[in-house]
């Protein structure tokens, strides 16, 4: 399946991960956000799960500030961006089968020493406007 991206994180301040292209609905409130502020942005479809290496190796490029990391069911992708980067990662639970209080549990209860902040579930607006309040202290 093509990625779709912006610039591949070279140089946009926030990098959009999503786990699955089915998360589309909940990714493009974020995407709406970030151009609506003409903020650069990548956006990646990369699963923790399917995808690792191609994940890990993103990351070690990556460029971007803050991740959105977008997923579903077990909703590991925040939790492991978030044990590989030291930078704000901010995930967002999307909706399925229970809900999305599956993904909203999974996101919320990451050891100590791996912080994610979490939005609510299929809340990618929410997700997009908190990173904008994170470059806001940071420029």
């Amino acid at each position: 399946m093509p990625k779709p991206n912006v610039d591949n994180g070279k140089k946009s301040l926030i990098s959009i991960i999503a786990g699955s292209s089915s998360d589309k609905e909940v990714y493009e409130k974020s995407e709406k956000v970030l151009k609506k502020n003409n903020i650069e942005y990548d956006l990646q479809i990369i699963s923790a799960h399917r995808n690792p290496k191609e994940l890990d190796e993103y990351l070690k490029v990556c460029k971007s500030q803050i991740y959105i990391a977008v997923a579903g069911l077990s909703a590991a992708l925040p939790g492991v961006i978030a044990s590989k980067t030291d930078k704000p990662v901010i995930g967002v639970p999307v909706s399925g089968k229970l809900g999305g209080l599956d993904a909203l549990l999974s996101i919320v209860q990451m050891p100590p020493g791996v912080p994610v902040a979490t939005v609510g579930i299929d809340r990618g607006e929410n997700a997009a406007l908190l990173a904008i309040r994170i470059l806001n202290l940071i420029k």
